[in-house]
């Protein structure tokens, strides 16, 4: 038979973890650096200054505006194998992980010039965002990132293309 004492503190403990949880969704909602819930959309923003980058993210619209026109170059930050499932056509690969040490083998194709959009797939997967401050310390001065870029371009029925990394 369970004591009295247990029962009060079954009953307490989950009201407790609800009472914290209340607490600190509240709290949340009033920071200015709130995080985000599971499914909330990404916001485009500006990736914000302090941090490397000064250019903003770009939106589905001018991502495509800028790939009709032949005027950006695509780099996909996600891993490799996840590129050779699909990728936007004529996307690069340049996983943020080996970043530093796959750049070499991009690096002849990037246009200084050229605005550059990285993308990875996910509303919150940083991949771009990582990939963006290293371009731009490496000297690149157009690089914008594309939140959530694989899922949005395949939503929208957008050109892509499936291929290993080697073949181009």
């Amino acid at each position: 038979m369970i004591s009295r004492s247990a029962k009060k503190a079954l009953w307490q403990a989950p009201l407790l973890v609800l009472l914290a949880l209340a607490i600190g969704m509240g709290v949340n909602q009033w920071r200015s650096d709130r995080l985000a819930l599971v499914g909330e959309p990404a916001a485009i923003a500006s990736l914000g200054p302090g941090n490397g980058v000064d250019e903003p993210a770009i939106d589905l619209a001018e991502a495509r505006r800028l790939f009709d026109l032949e005027e950006a170059l695509f780099l996909d930050a996600r891993p490799a194998s996840q590129y050779a499932e699909g990728h936007i056509r004529g996307a690069l690969n340049l996983s943020w992980p080996q970043a530093e040490t796959e750049f070499i083998h991009v690096a002849d194709r990037l246009d200084a010039a050229r605005v550059i959009i990285t993308y990875c797939d996910g509303e919150t997967c940083t991949l771009s965002h990582d990939l963006a401050r290293f371009l731009t310390d490496m000297g690149f001065g157009n690089v914008r990132v594309f939140v959530n870029g694989w899922t949005l371009w395949r939503q929208a029925g957008l050109p892509t293309e499936t291929k290993t990394p080697g073949n181009g």
